[in-house]
């Protein structure tokens, strides 16, 4: 990818969320710089737009005016208020002092905490799909232990993760080549 494409707002969104635009998670984060704030919120409102038909939310979690940046979440909703519906991620989120099941309200609640928090609160692996037994591993051993590292630290079995996270790299780097041959982002979303 040449260096300009890289740093639109699309070439982002696709190399960071290719895996949830594919359906293989319910979530994915990234950090988008522009010199406006605003131009962020108008590139957020405008797919939140046009991928809202498949299924798929596009929403700012936290703005840096500082910097400014933007950390933008793209997410299934069906999926991802299915899954923080299960007893034990509820269990999870309220032992993490989260309140009510109402996804709106959980990621309310995760965007204070992003504003707030001098560090990144670690819960949001939740939100990202990965494993309930990795995010809780990650927390219990600050970090150190674990038995795999790819796209996060896993606390399970290596060989199945290694296994997930090739997966995700594939899917990256074919949801990259098919936006820089010009396939709209649009098609390449797989409808909920």
């Amino acid at each position: 990818m040449n260096r300009v494409m890289s740093r639109t707002f699309e070439a982002v969104l696709v190399r960071q969320c290719a895996p949830t635009l594919a359906g293989m998670k319910p979530g994915s984060i990234f950090c988008f710089h522009h010199s406006s704030l605003e131009v962020s919120r108008q590139k957020v409102c405008q797919w939140n737009e046009q991928l809202t038909p498949l299924g798929l939310t596009v929403q700012i979690l936290l703005e840096r005016p500082g910097s400014d940046s933007v950390i933008v979440f793209v997410y299934r909703h069906d999926r991802l208020e299915q899954m923080l519906a299960d007893d034990a991620y509820q269990r999870f989120l309220t032992q993490a002092g989260y309140a009510g099941t109402d996804l709106a309200g959980l990621l309310e609640q995760l965007a204070c905490r992003l504003r707030t928090q001098p560090e990144f609160p670690h819960e949001i692996g939740v939100f990202l799909g990965y494993p309930l037994r990795d995010v809780i591993g990650f927390i219990e051993n600050h970090g150190q232990n674990f038995t795999c590292c790819g796209f996060w630290k896993s606390y399970g079995d290596p060989a199945e993760m290694q296994i997930c996270f090739a997966c995700y790299r594939k899917c990256i780097q074919t949801y990259v080549s098919m936006f820089e041959r010009g396939i709209p982002i649009e098609q390449m979303a797989v409808p909920a």
